[in-house]
């Protein structure tokens, strides 16, 4: 027999109270709460390279990174996500009332899982492309070698580029960094090898 529960949908307000007292995160999407899936070492690797590189480069430079513990919302989407990294050109833009949700990234970088990589490339991708500031999404495979980039053009278009290899060297336009593959997979495992 097949019981039928009743989804329990909530506000943003609610689903921000929620989020100060969690033990775990959780991501808002559209009245939904979804928790976040934990992730594997190679993805905590790249994502603290990435940042770390960041970090250094743009010290002193009117734009800043910030980790996977930084809520963004999307308002014309109604979500409420942490993306792996992402800079904030000049001060963060707040969601009225809080310190914990910024709304103007100018890079989004995220690190692709088996699990959530259609939804990165596709639907994230989509209400990512809705942030009015937002000009450079990077996803960065954590199984090979890849790196692929989405650049907004004045007109408004999105252009793709990816690189591959580990000789490869990724250019992160919208703050004039490059960064080496050694750089972004430094520890990362692939098939029993360390880079």
């Amino acid at each position: 027999m097949l019981v039928q529960t009743q989804q329990q949908t909530y506000t943003p307000e609610e689903y921000r109270q929620l989020e100060e007292t969690a033990e775990f995160r959780s991501e808002y999407h559209e009245g939904e709460i979804l928790p976040m899936s934990g992730g594997t070492i190679n993805h905590n690797r790249i994502v603290g390279n990435t940042y770390a590189y960041l970090k250094s480069a743009l010290r002193g430079k009117n734009a800043a990174p910030f980790m996977n513990d930084l809520r963004l919302w999307i308002p014309r989407h109604r979500r409420g996500v942490y993306p792996d990294v992402m800079v904030i050109e000049g001060q963060p833009i707040f969601t009225e009332g809080r310190q914990d949700e910024v709304l103007n990234p100018l890079l989004i970088v995220e690190v692709l899982s088996k699990s959530t990589k259609g939804f990165d490339r596709e639907d994230k991708f989509r209400f990512y492309r809705s942030i009015p500031q937002l000009c450079e999404y990077v996803l960065i495979d954590q199984y090979e070698f890849l790196v692929e980039q989405f650049l907004k053009t004045e007109s408004g278009q999105w252009l793709f580029q990816d690189y591959e290899g580990d000789a490869a060297t990724v250019a992160f336009t919208s703050v004039g960094i490059e960064m080496s593959m050694s750089d972004i997979y430094e520890g990362v495992i692939f098939e029993s090898k360390i880079y």
